[in-house]
């Protein structure tokens, strides 16, 4: 697995501690993506394990599970545990959607729509083999970002879980990216608006050219730049 776009060059310990340094700034950005208005002062100040005023407890709790979520990727990735299974998939969803989704660790039963889209996701019996399809895709290509890429979009489109189903691919493509050595992809709330208009042409089609290329493009600079750096 390379980096056909960047040329960087693998470095799982590099690439943990630069997200690590981002935690804060992953969590917020997502919640800001799901409506949940938190500052980043906000959630550095939750993340250091005080309450803020001003929010509802339950948003105050989507924001734990968050970073409760990028945690256990470390320990994974840390602990040579991290795996694309159903199992850990699910594991992770417990932790990350916990209370938030109507049901929390498992796959959905039934059927779910995405709003504003002209698409329904497939049935839910379907979705076991669906995920080692979207696994074994992975072979095919070439380049890691595709694959992570890949990862990432086929979860959003799938729709696994009856919620947190974005968040949970955005964790998996980041979990993928780090525990190969690669840093991480973080989608900035500012550029919602365009990531929003992109997805909704993504789901009827699948095609993944547009969001691949939307993706890349919320690749932080700084990041790639200490990620090329040479260690002395």
């Amino acid at each position: 697995m390379v980096d056909l776009h960047w040329s960087i060059k693998p470095n799982k310990s590099k690439a943990i501690m630069v997200a690590k340094r981002q935690l804060a700034e992953f969590v917020c950005d997502a919640l800001n993506l799901e409506g949940i208005n938190f500052t980043l002062p906000e959630i550095q100040t939750l993340l250091d394990g005080i309450t803020v005023g001003g929010h509802k407890l339950s948003d105050q709790q989507i924001a734990i599970n968050q970073a409760n979520g990028w945690r256990t990727l470390f320990d994974w990735v840390e602990g040579d545990n991290f795996e694309i299974t159903i199992e850990k998939v699910c594991e992770l969803h417990y932790i990350a959607a916990k209370k938030e989704a109507l049901n929390w660790g498992k796959f959905r039963s039934g059927g779910v729509i995405i709003a504003g889209a002209d698409y329904t996701p497939p049935d839910a019996h379907l979705l076991p083999s669906l995920f080692y399809q979207m696994v074994q895709e992975l072979s095919k290509m070439a380049d890691i970002y595709d694959q992570a890429i890949h990862l990432f979009l086929t979860m959003a489109r799938n729709q696994f879980f009856y919620d947190v189903n974005k968040r949970m691919g955005r964790f998996i493509m980041n979990g993928f990216l780090l525990n190969s050595g690669y840093p991480a992809i973080n989608l900035p709330a500012k550029r919602q608006l365009e990531f929003n208009s992109l997805m909704l042409k993504f789901y009827p089609t699948g095609d993944q050219r547009a969001m691949n290329k939307f993706m890349r493009s919320c690749m932080d600079s700084r990041v790639i730049k200490i990620m090329k750096e040479v260690d002395v």
